[in-house]
């Protein structure tokens, strides 16, 4: 009988989970290598990589997400205040829970095993609040 190999979806635009020990402090069962560790930077790749690749069996959400673009573009020279003004229009991990929750209900599948290693406390517990009220409901 084939096992499926397990999925972690790292969302996150600037922590590698493959660096440090990102994965042992939020997904120790990943840490070792007993699955495969997907990271996506963004909403878009967050969206594609469910839609096109299925459901992860975890996901680890960061909320801040565009740091990574604002830097590459006062690299490349546009001002830090218009790479700031940049950085509030990229979409956060909340939104990428909250189409989470819309494409679970949508397709009548239950929320995937979460955890969130945001730095940003009040996004950190939007996100958690959000997935935890969408189980009990789904």
């Amino acid at each position: 009988m084939d096992q499926k190999i397990k999925t972690l979806l790292w969302l996150d635009d600037i922590r590698n989970p493959h660096i440090s020990d990102w994965l042992m402090a939020y997904a120790p069962q990943f840490a070792y290598g007993e699955g495969e560790v997907v990271w996506v930077k963004n909403f878009d790749e967050f969206v594609n990589h469910i839609k096109f690749k299925g459901m992860p069996d975890m996901i680890s959400f960061d909320h801040d997400l565009g740091e990574d673009v604002a830097r590459d573009k006062v690299r490349m020279g546009t001002s830090k205040r218009q790479a700031r003004k940049q950085k509030k229009e990229t979409k956060s991990g909340f939104d990428c829970a909250k189409w989470l929750v819309d494409y679970c209900i949508d397709n009548k599948i239950p929320i995937p095993k979460f955890g969130v290693h945001s730095a940003n406390p009040v996004g950190a517990e939007n996100i958690r609040g959000l997935l935890n009220n969408a189980m009990k409901h789904i």
